[in-house]
This record gives C-alpha cells, structure tokens and sequence, in this order.
C-alpha cells in the first residue's frame, strides 16, 4: 500500500483508516462504494480565473507589466486556484512560491520571501552566487545558510530589495518566471514594502506575480489594504476576484467529490455551504447526515472523527502557523515512531494535514488550524505552545538562526511573560538586523507592553526602560509611523531626571526635532537648540558636529539662511579640528545650499566642490548629487542639474542601489527634464519611482511633480483631484518649510494657468510676492511664470489686470532677483507684449537651457502682437508655426491648444486636424498619438494608466470625428495633421 505522503503529492484519494464516525450519526459517511474525498481532482467554476491568470502570463512572457491579486474570502479557492495555474504552466515557467505566516500582532519578517528565493537561486545554479549583483551581501538577511557574518548596515533594506529583483531578473533572463505569494493578509510589512519595489522594479521583465488575499480580512488602514490600494491605483496589480459558486457549479463540485447525494441533501448542502467551496468540500462529506450548527462545528467533523493519536498530532501541528518538521513534531509529540506515522498518515489521509516539502506537515487549510487551535483549553494551549517554546530554544542553543519570531510568540502564547520580555527583545534586536522595521518595532512594542509584568526587567533584557523606548523610536520612525515613534520618544523624556546621563537626554531630544520633521510639524529647531544647549555636560565633538548639521539642515529648510550658514561654520569648525570628514562635507554643502538663495551663485559652486573634496562615504556624497542637483535646477542650470543627479544614480548602481536609494535622485531628475519638454522621460520616470518613501516630505514632493506632469499633459480633472487630497498636508508643512511653500505655490499656479483660470494664477502670484520673507532663489522661476500669467490676460483682454500685475512681477523681480539675467529678457519680453521686446527674447530663450516651454510661448505671444498692431503677417504665420512645432514636439497640450485657437481666429492658418465637424479632446489626441505608433488598446491603456474599456471608448470616438472607417486610417490622417503646422501661411496681400 502506497503511505500517505506518497498518494497526496500524487494526487491520489487516500480514505481515513477505518472510515470512523461520530457517535450522533453525524460527520463521516464511508462504505465500500465511496472513497471520501475532500478536494476535488478537477477544478470546479473556475474556467474564466485561469483563463485571466494565463492571459496574464502571455502578457509577462510578451515582456509587458502583467501581475495579478487573487482576492476572496476564506475558503473561495485562492489556493486551490494558483495551484491549479501553478500545474498548468509548470512546463512553461519557473514557479516560484512562498507563504505569509499568522504570528498574530508580530509576523516574521519576509515571510514568504526566503522560499521563493530560494527556489530561483536553485533554477539559477552555479550562476547564482553572481546574479544579485553588487548588493548580494543583503541575501544573508533571508537566507542564513549564505554565512552567519553580519551585514553591512549600510546595505539596508534597499539593498535586501536590489538583490532580490537582481536574482529574480536573473532567472527570468534564462525562462519565464511565476512568483506565487499565498496568504498576503498575513504579511509584514517587510513583505509589502519589498513586494511594492519588485512589482515596479521588474513589470516587464517576464515575470508575473500572482497574489492571494482574503480582501474582506483586511483592516481598513492597515499596511496591507494600504498596499493593495496603492498597488491597483498604480495598475500594478490586476485583481482577479473570486465569488462563490452558482448552484449548478455547486452540483458539478459534489459531484466531483463522489458525493451520492440525492435532491433534499443537495439543498440543504447548497443552503449551508452558500457556494463557497471550502464548505461544499466539507459538508458533501457528511451530506447524508445531521449537519453541524456552527461553522467550527463544521470545521471539526473529521477531526472528531479520527483516532487519539492523530488527534494528537493534528493539536500540536496547530500551534505553529508555519510547516513543521518531522523530527520537531516527533518530539513534541512524545509518541512511539509507528504509532507516530500511523497517526501523521491517518491525519493526511483524512485531509487534515498535508505534505509540505523537506519532510514537514502543515494543515490543508488555514480555516482548520484555526478551528482546531481555537478549540484547545487554556491550559492545553498553554503548554503546547509552553513545548514549542522550550524546543526551539533547545534548537537555537545548537546554532539553528532565525526563531526569534517563532520564540517570542510561543512564549508570549505560552503566558511566561519573563522569557515572551526577552524573547521580544531579541526578536526585536534581529528584526532590525534585517531592516524589517516594522516588524522590529511591533516586537518592541510587544516588549513595551510585558514590561511591567517583569519584576527585574531590565536585568533580564539588559537594557534600561528608557533605551528600550529610544530603540523603539528609532525602529518605528525608519519604519515610517512616524507618529508612533513620536508618542514613544515623548514617552522615554518624560522618564528623564537628574539621574539620567546628559547625553541620553540629548539624543532623544535629536530624535524628537527629527520626528517632528518627519510629520511635517513644526518645533524642530527649538529641540535642537536645546539638545545643543545641554551638550556643554557631553564630551562627544562628533555628536556636537552632527547636532549642529542637523539644526543647520532645519534652518535652511525653513529659509533662515544666514542662521543657517553661521551654524554650519560651526560644524565644520569642529568637524575640522576633529578630522570628520562627513560631518565636514556635509556642513560645505548646506553652507552652499544658502549660499545660492543669498544670490552668491559663485561661492556656492564654491562650496559644493568643497563638499565634493570630503564626501568619502555614501550619505555624504548622496547628500552632494541630491542638494547641487537640486541647486543647478533652481538657477536653470538644467542639463548640469541633470547630469549631477545622473552621476549619483550611477553611484548607485555600482554599489547595487539604483533602484532603491538612487531613486531619490530621480527627483532631482523630473523637474529639469520638465523644463527641458522631455515629458515622456517624466512620465516614466514617475511611473518607475521606486523609493520606498516612508517619510511624508518625500511623498509631497513626488505628488507635487506628478501634479506638474499631468497639467503639462492637460489632465486636469486629475491633477486637481489629486491636489485637493494632498493639499492640507501640503499646506501645513508649506508653514515652515520654504521648499514646499514654493513648490505648492508653484502647482497652483501652473494648474490654475492650465484650466484657463488666469485671474485665480495672478491671484496666487501676488500672495506670494506679499508673502515671500525671506524671499529665496526659488522665487525666480515662479516670477517668470508671471510674465505667462500676464501675456494670457492681455490676450483674454484683462488688459487693466494684465498691467496691474506686470507692475507687481516687474518690481519683484528687480527688487530681488538679479541673478538670473537671460530669464530677465524673457519676464521683460512677456510683460512688456511688444513685437520688438518679443523678437529679441525669442533668440535668448533659444540659446539658454530652458524652459523651453517659453520658447513656444514667446513665438506665440509674438504672433498675437503682431496681429494686434497690423504688422508682418507673414512673420506671424511663421512664428505661429514654430510656436505649434514646438508645442507638438515637446507635448504641451495648453500651447498646442492655444497656437491652434490663434491660428483659427487670426487667420493665420489650420493648426489642427478635424474631422465630422468636431475636435479632438486632449486625451483623445493621446490615443491617437499612441495609436498611430501601431499600440494596441491594451497597451494605449497601460501607457496613458487608464482601463482597455475607456481607450476602446475613446478610439471609436478618434475615428468618428476623423471621419474614417479603420485605426489604419486614423494613424494616416494623424500623420498628415503632424505637418500641418508647416502648411500656416500668410494670406496674400
């Protein structure tokens, strides 16, 4: 007879010993006709899923972003159905799978990602020490086997991320690869956190993830339904819902499990099970008989069915969410061997239990781990869970590594709150190791809350009270709850008193000005200030010199630049007279940041070369790229900005952060390709953002960028949605950090000018000009904007409003920024409106970096002035043309509208394609744009984030206004529209 284990990896039916029953007459029914099977062989109401999963994987074999979220509630069929996808496409595919784990309040980091690594490592062999690039150190963090050193601190958990996408991009190079992530409502945020990088990182790379979740289960607010809700706003995930099974389906599945049952059994079974397989499964079992009451009286049918000794078994197996081992089960089960495999085969036969790969058990389904664990007595529970504990300790004392998760679980289920306190603080200790934050901190939090239950706890754990909510702060603020590590570093001061060492008080009062800065509210600079009042009893020059930094970093950031540059002469006094290097080089670059505002451009160029000089480790040479990137831009040194941010990218390439840490560069890199008309690099630069932006600031200025990207590509509707949703936190950072005052200045203009509401831009230009104290470098750009604000008045015929504000921007301008000459000829052009002023900026707009959006605008405005004083119309036409040439080639849709309407109303010529009498929206031009590149609809849709449906939508419209029958003859109409602008002539005279 073929044992158990065999006959379910088969796939074989295996009956329970003896086909026991209940004594009420209810649970098992068994003769000598009938195998009891609890998982049908054939998939039941599931052919249009697979179908979406395989259409999916054509997409990703194809090399276009294709992943998928199998979502259902418990015991739908996700499993069921990835393990069918999984059978199908195993000839086609590596597939790859891994397992979130139920550890409650405190999951293992990276849960399921060490099996899948594992698995792609295999399929790569000898090549596989190499494939994760210059950041392979980082795989010792889920994969312990790979040398027990400690890993470099400096790779952090951007680093565990670029070695995971490198091996997975790896595999994929060689064959398609299927990553399978079962139970994601169980995740950490590790877990979600890596798996929001991979899905970005490698769309398009032959690889699809499909993931189950049960949607219902998971907390609104939540980490998971936060990532879920990003992932298919973002289109990264495409949801493939599972519902329950209509009765016919219902019938096919009994049918599918043997179950004889006649018309009165089928209803009762249809009513109970309400379509959901699991329960089918369960209930067609025992069909003939009562049924149970209460679903973990369903649930617990074959479980009272079986013999005492699998009942054993199956109670300690459902202690542990994860597999367990043989030789773990066999000593926390205590039984003779053959009676052990007699009970662990009448447990799989039964469908109890399962197989797992190397030698381990684990339940079939989740819902009856829970149903059994649940049905344990306190005290049983207990102890089990007491067992457990005391056997993984006894394994950690030979060296086995990573069961501190499973340890502080255990003993924190088992009720010993003494070893659950240390357990929980060396889980905290590893979790942190392994840059799982978040983890760390809800181990932290655990050790928080059995504190007070220890008699001697910091002598158990070696730490005191308050270092144990410094840590915690420290965890939770890189874990981005930001709030959080606020409550508890507000916490450990009120714990401070005389007998408390200076520096202690110190570094929590640095830790409270950056967590406020974190949140984006104000009171940074006064902890800082007294975090350097109370340094005087510290003897730590290199604390003195980083505290100093830090508070010169703040007052720049809220534009206090002189304070700011005297407190970096500070800094890098002592970090001289020290010899720190960093703290050197970091202090020259803030210097040269406030340098620039205060209009000394030479000097400041000065110092970010000195900067350069000391900047020996990456955060001081990340600091570099990002601050003088950001500086070059801020004057219009816009290639330069580019190619310094292009420098630190490549940095971190070479030491395997590129798509990690050297995102943050990224941008640095959008506003000057913005500037520059490269809206198609924006877009994908956007699209590719792969920062794991925990801080807020960070998600500001992203959202802020993305704001700009969708007016320069008129979506409108959107940008203004998505800033009326970012706007109150926009505007309380705004109150105190000058950069985002300006930039949110800066959007609301550029999005008012977009909608055409011209009186509401100059509005908000004049506040700032009212408001602008101090008035920094950042004011350049946005004056410039007025000389637009202004030339859209006068040609709207707001002539009186159009002065008025030209004053206003005139005076501002000379009163403050002189430094920025070429960019004076084109304000004093727009304002001004006069054909000579005109024709003379036009060359300096062509001569400079940008913005070369103004290099349109002026040709326009020229073309406008010279109608309007009856000159050369000839040399309107022309400009006019150029204007829409240039409007087209860098996809400014207000400018191509706008040269289109003049060329209509002046008469200067057709400047747009028409057809049946009706324009083509601006979204419309999008599709037909892409269209006529031969994209089909599901591409247009991926390309332009909106659903196949809406493009299908859009494309019917294109042909019907075109007048033409086929896309073929859209694509050629389009082509002759693109040279109509050449065709704008001036009429005879």
């Amino acid at each position: 007879m073929t044992d158990g284990r065999d006959a379910l990896l088969a796939g074989g039916r295996i009956p329970p010993a003896g086909g026991q029953t209940r004594p009420d007459g209810g649970g098992w029914w068994h003769d000598e006709n009938m195998s009891v099977i609890v998982s049908s062989p054939e998939i039941v109401g599931r052919d249009a899923e697979l179908e979406l999963l395989d259409a999916a994987l054509r997409r990703a074999v194809a090399g276009e972003p294709a992943s998928v979220l199998v979502a259902g509630e418990a015991g739908i069929g996700k499993s069921r159905l990835l393990r069918e996808f999984r059978d199908r496409t195993a000839d086609a595919a590596l597939v790859l799978t891994g397992w979130c784990l139920d550890y409650g309040a405190t999951p293992a980091p990276y849960g399921p990602l060490p099996a899948i690594l594992r698995g792609a490592l295999a399929a790569l062999g000898d090549a596989a020490a190499e494939t994760a690039g210059p950041a392979r150190e980082a795989l010792r963090v889920l994969l312990p086997e790979l040398g027990d050193e400690a890993v470099d601190r400096a790779v952090g958990a951007e680093g565990v991320r670029e070695a995971i996408a490198n091996v997975l991009e790896a595999a994929a190079a060689r064959h398609p690869v299927v990553v399978l992530v079962e139970d994601l409502h169980w995740a950490d945020d590790a877990t979600l956190s890596t798996l929001a990088f991979l899905l970005r990182a490698l769309a398009g790379h032959r690889i699809l993830f499909a993931i189950s979740c049960r949607v219902d289960e998971v907390r609104r607010g939540g980490a998971v339904r936060t990532f879920l809700v990003e992932a298919e706003r973002a289109r990264l995930l495409e949801r493939v819902p599972l519902g329950r099974l209509e009765p016919v389906q219902v019938r096919d599945l009994a049918e599918a499990l043997n179950a004889s049952i006649d018309d009165a059994a089928f209803a009762r079974l249809l009513e109970r099970s309400e379509g959901v397989p699991f329960f089918i499964e369960e209930l067609a079992c025992g069909a003939t008989g009562p049924l149970p009451d209460s679903l973990r009286e369903l649930l617990l049918v074959r479980f009272d069915a079986v013999s005492d000794d699998a009942k054993r078994i199956i109670r300690v197996v459902s202690a542990s969410d994860d597999a367990i081992d043989h030789d773990l089960l066999s000593a926390l089960v205590g039984l003779p061997d053959e009676r052990l495999d007699a009970g662990i085969r009448e447990a799989v036969g039964a469908a109890l239990l399962a197989v797992r790969t190397d030698e381990a058990y684990g339940f079939r389904h989740a819902l009856l781990r829970e149903a059994v664990h649940d049905d344990l007595l306190p005290g049983e529970r207990a102890r089990l869970h007491r067992a457990y504990a005391e056997a993984l300790e006894e394994r950690s004392a030979r060296g086995v590594s990573g069961l501190e998760s499973a340890l502080a679980f255990h003993w924190h289920q088992a009720h010993d709150a003494r070893r659950a306190l240390i357990a929980a603080i060396q889980a905290m200790r590893s979790a942190k190791s392994r840059f799982a934050f978040a983890t760390a901190g809800r181990f932290g939090e655990l050790a928080l809350e059995l504190w007070d239950q220890v008699p001697d706890a910091a002598d158990a754990v070696g730490i005191t009270h308050i270092t144990l909510l410094s840590r915690l702060g420290s965890v939770l603020r890189n874990a981005g709850y930001d709030e959080r590590a606020l409550t508890v570093v507000n916490l450990a001061l009120d714990e401070v008193d005389d007998d408390t060492p200076p520096i202690v008080r110190v570094k929590l009062l640095r830790d409270k000005g950056q967590y406020l800065k974190n949140v984006g509210r104000p009171g940074s600079v006064a902890l800082l200030h007294e975090a350097l009042e109370r340094m005087k009893d510290v003897d730590d020059e290199g604390l003195h010199a980083t505290l100093l930094n830090v508070l010169a970093g703040r007052l720049m950031i809220e534009g206090r630049v002189e304070e700011a540059i005297a407190t970096a002469d500070q800094a890098m006094e002592i970090a001289r007279r020290v010899g720190l290097d960093t703290q050197l080089s970091i202090a020259a670059n803030l210097r040269a940041c406030c340098l620039l505002h205060l209009g000394e451009i030479e000097q400041s160029m000065r110092g970010y070369a000195m900067a350069w000089e000391h900047a020996h480790d990456t955060d001081a040479r990340l600091r570099y790229w990002v601050n003088h990137s950001d500086s070059l831009s801020i004057i219009g040194r816009y290639r330069e900005a580019l190619h310094t941010a292009e420098t630190g990218i490549a940095h971190a390439r070479e030491i395997g952060l590129e798509r990690s840490t050297g995102s943050i560069l990224t941008e640095n890199m959008v506003g000057p390709l913005l500037e520059l008309g490269e809206i198609d690099r924006v877009d994908k630069l956007l699209w590719n953002d792969l920062a794991a932006r925990s801080y807020r600031i960070f998600r500001v200025y992203t959202t802020l960028s993305r704001i700009r990207a969708m007016v320069w590509r008129d979506r409108i509707d959107e940008a203004e949605a998505l800033l009326r949703e970012w706007r109150p936190v926009m505007q309380s950072i705004a109150e105190f950090e000058r950069q985002v005052w300006y930039s949110l200045t800066d959007v609301e203009m550029t999005l008012a000018i977009g909608a055409g509401r011209l009186l509401d831009a100059a509005d908000t230009l004049e506040r700032m000009i009212e408001n602008e104290h101090p008035r920094l470098a950042n004011s350049a750009r946005r004056l410039l904007d007025g000389g637009l604000i202004v030339a859209g008045l006068r040609a709207t015929g707001a002539h009186a409003r159009a002065a008025e504000l030209a004053g206003r921007v005139r005076t501002a301008w000379m009163s403050s920024v002189r430094e920025f000459a070429d960019w004076g000829v084109l304000l004093e052009a727009l304002l001004d409106g006069g054909s000579t002023a005109l024709r003379a900026a036009i060359p300096v707009a062509d001569r400079i970096d940008g913005p070369v959006m103004f290099t349109a605008a002026l040709r326009l405005e020229l073309a406008r002035a010279l109608v309007s004083e009856r000159g050369d119309r000839a040399e309107a036409a022309s400009a006019l043309a150029e204007a829409a040439r240039i409007a087209h080639r860098i996809g400014h849709a207000r400018l191509q509208r706008e040269t289109a309407e003049f060329a209509e109303a002046s008469r200067l010529g057709a400047a747009s394609a028409r057809g049946g009498g009706s324009e083509l929206t601006e979204r419309e031009r999008q599709v037909l744009d892409l269209l006529a590149e031969g994209l089909s609809n599901r591409q247009i849709g991926e390309r332009l984030f909106i659903s196949v449906k809406t493009v299908s939508v859009h494309v019917s419209a294109v042909l019907r206004k075109l007048g033409v029958a086929t896309r073929a003859e859209a694509a050629a109409r389009h082509r002759d529209a693109r040279e109509v602008p050449d065709a704008v002539a001036a009429p005879a005279r």
